[in-house]
């Protein structure tokens, strides 16, 4: 588990290297991601296949259209440079879901979302968009 926290933050932390190249002699610290608080619910969703996830509580819960009530499993969280990162095991595979802030579109509800998500479930990778409670969704709340 360790050491998937591990690659998972380095992701976000390679995402965020040019951003923190500077000047020789400069000593420039990046603070951590905070456009979510820990006490946030995120939602995320996904398309081509349909799925998403709820994460509250320090618990994911990931649903498909096959298995709709989901499967919920404990999550640890990483605020990186550039977003925040879940890891944990869902059915015995790893699960990691990067939620980095950027506009994102699900490409079928007119919705414009706050956050990108990628999804990285056992060796299958997923792309999507995410809310929270904070920074919601514009449009249709119902499409």
């Amino acid at each position: 588990m360790m050491k998937r926290l591990a690659a998972t933050a380095a992701t976000l932390a390679s995402a965020s290297l040019l951003a923190a190249c500077g000047t020789a002699g400069e000593n420039r610290q990046t603070p951590a991601f905070d456009g979510i608080a820990r006490s946030e619910t995120v939602r995320v969703l996904g398309t081509e296949p349909f799925w998403n996830a709820v994460i509250a509580n320090g618990e994911l819960t990931y649903s498909t259209p096959e298995e709709p009530g989901g499967r919920s499993t404990r999550v640890t969280q990483f605020a990186g440079n550039s977003g925040l990162a879940f890891s944990g095991t869902l059915a015995a595979q790893s699960l990691d879901l990067v939620i980095t802030e950027g506009s994102c579109s699900d490409g079928m509800s007119g919705r414009t979302y706050p956050f990108t998500a990628t999804l990285k479930l056992g060796d299958e990778q997923r792309e999507g968009c995410a809310w929270s409670d904070s920074r919601p969704f514009t449009g249709d709340p119902a499409p």
